[in-house]
């Protein structure tokens, strides 16, 4: 093959790939600020039909997932804050075992693996199930126009995965809470007093401010990013399939991006 060629049919895949993927970015940007603003408007969703949709969404987020991730994740964090705890005592370290639990299990892995567990649950399955839907409808020539697909299909799916990652956080975070006291002190009420204060010490009010909006933007991204990808058509104009491994690689990556921003807004 002439190396000018080769050279050139490279180039060329380069730059299609860049201009899919500007496109994918631009459109789930796009798309979530149009979620966005529609969920800041409740007229949106006040009444009627709407309103049933949002609130069946919010059920079918939650509601499933609730007991047993709770149990699954208090069986994690108890594994977590034994090895922690054990290990702290070992080395003579037991004075910052509290600081060290609440900061790597409640604040970075509870918030990171929520997410997770929501979007591989709810989210994605969601997503593949509104575009397994707009493919019938363009097969029938019957497809939504674009406000009706937002306010009818997205936004009801997006509400409902933002509610079920802040709830699975907030209640995972108390429960984790509750299990490292009873680790390290038992059923003893002595020790509330010197547990908050230490628990206290580390939700100081840049690292509540962060945590908040770091579950925030982790709801944000699991609800919109599986979302607009299945409203985005392909290059044919069509709305085949998608493979689920890029899915997730692609929501992976903005939570990771996130929890970067979070990591360095924390210790830096």
């Amino acid at each position: 093959m002439n190396p000018v060629n080769a050279a050139h049919d490279t180039m060329g895949r380069w730059r299609r790939s860049l201009r899919a993927a500007w496109r994918t970015w631009w459109h789930t940007l796009f798309v979530g600020a149009q979620i966005l603003v529609l969920a800041l408007s409740p007229a949106s969703y006040r009444e009627g039909a709407h309103r049933e949709a949002v609130l069946t969404s919010l059920y079918r987020a939650t509601a499933p997932l609730l007991a047993w991730f709770l149990v699954l994740s208090a069986l994690v964090s108890l594994v977590l804050i034994r090895i922690v705890v054990a290990t702290a005592y070992s080395y003579g370290l037991s004075q910052y075992a509290l600081e060290v639990l609440v900061r790597t299990l409640v604040l970075e892995l509870i918030p990171l693996y929520v997410a997770m567990f929501v979007a591989v649950r709810y989210a994605m399955p969601g997503a593949q199930e509104v575009r397994r839907q707009l493919a019938l409808q363009q097969r029938e020539g019957r497809l939504p126009e674009r406000q009706s697909l937002l306010v009818d299909q997205l936004l009801p799916r997006a509400l409902g995965s933002m509610f079920s990652v802040m709830l699975l956080a907030g209640l995972s975070s108390v429960v984790a809470l509750v299990l490292t006291y009873l680790t390290v002190y038992g059923f003893s009420p002595w020790g509330l007093p010197g547990y908050t204060r230490a628990v206290g010490g580390v939700f100081s009010p840049a690292v509540t401010l962060i945590f908040s909006l770091k579950t925030l933007f982790f709801s944000l991204a699991v609800a919109v990013v599986p979302l607009a990808a299945a409203a985005l058509a392909d290059a044919d104009g069509r709305y085949s399939r998608r493979s689920d491994m890029s899915e997730f690689a692609r929501l992976f990556s903005v939570v990771l991006m996130i929890e970067v921003v979070s990591l360095v807004g924390n210790y830096y």
